[in-house]
């Protein structure tokens, strides 16, 4: 019965990394931080070795299912599912009619719980304070990076993919904005539309790559220097609250591989200035009730997840 109630809090929790990816600027990642399932989703992520790949080579399904945590992934994976396929058009609703409700939201559930997160360091040293610094600094510095001209070549592809879907396991920055940055967004896009499969392809092996060599990295850095890194994670998320400013000023424009004009260039503006210079309401009240519930909301899955698994 309580692996149930854990499987099924885990799907759950999917849902939420699932709703989190569809929001670019949100990172799975964070959510998985939040949700408490970070060490046990790099785990099975690092149970992917060459030993557990010849189960399933020698069709061992039963023997590899449950070495690389089989139930946990499959029950984080379908409430991922869920999400994108249930919430998509949804979420992406908010984004184009209220997207200052929404990244109030946005900023309120990724704050609370960054404080909540180095709440749990239990030996605050110089270094953990250092680490907190540098990863919202270096979060806030590439949510500033301008999208590059990049080329078109195979390897670049490929080195998308493995820089890309570290956003998975890093919280506060998104894969999505990431792919933007590379100048490889829309690209990746195209390549799903006119089912480039060999390109798809060579972007998925960098996936692979990527994130079967940085969870070991992350891995590696929590069990030797576990409140520094802890820190630094949540510097990110800190950091990371740059990209999700509800009230911005867009200076450029992009065409979208569906022909939609969309934000290319913009820069936070100050609330009380955003009447004058974009020429809509701030909707000040709003935006504070959402960001009220994004705190609210990270306290009350908290307890609850804490009184699922007594």
């Amino acid at each position: 019965m309580k692996s149930t109630k854990k499987y099924a809090l885990t799907y759950f929790k999917g849902m939420a990394m699932g709703a989190a990816d569809i929001v670019p600027g949100v990172s799975g990642g964070s959510i998985a931080l939040i949700a408490g399932i970070y060490q046990e989703l790099l785990n099975s992520i690092n149970s992917f070795t060459l030993d557990n790949v010849k189960l399933l080579a020698k069709f061992e399904l039963k023997g590899f299912f449950k070495a690389v945590n089989g139930s946990f992934l499959l029950s984080l994976f379908l409430g991922i599912l869920t999400s994108v396929f249930a919430l998509s058009s949804v979420i992406t609703y908010l984004m184009s009619n209220h997207p200052i409700p929404l990244w109030s939201f946005f900023t309120g559930l990724i704050l609370v719980s960054a404080f909540l997160i180095l709440r749990d360091i239990k030996r605050w040293h110089l270094g953990v304070v250092l680490a907190v610094i540098v990863g919202a600094g270096i979060a806030w510095w590439v949510t500033n990076l301008p999208p590059t001209t990049t080329p078109n070549a195979t390897w670049f592809t490929f080195l998308s993919g493995s820089i890309a879907i570290c956003a998975m396991i890093l919280p506060g920055i998104s894969g999505s904005f990431i792919l933007l940055i590379l100048g490889q967004y829309e690209a990746i896009l195209q390549a799903v539309k006119d089912r480039n499969i060999f390109k798809l392809a060579v972007f998925a092996a960098g996936c692979v790559v990527g994130i079967l060599s940085f969870s070991r990295l992350v891995s590696w850095l929590l069990k030797k220097y576990h409140s520094a890194t802890i820190g630094l994670l949540s510097g990110f998320m800190l950091g990371s609250v740059n990209e999700l400013w509800p009230w911005k000023l867009v200076l450029s424009w992009r065409t979208s591989s569906s022909g939609e004009q969309k934000p290319f260039l913009d820069k936070n503006v100050l609330p009380g200035d955003y009447l004058e210079l974009v020429g809509h309401e701030p909707q000040i009240t709003a935006a504070i009730t959402a960001f009220v519930f994004g705190i609210v909301l990270v306290l009350l899955i908290e307890r609850l997840a804490a009184k699922l698994l007594d």
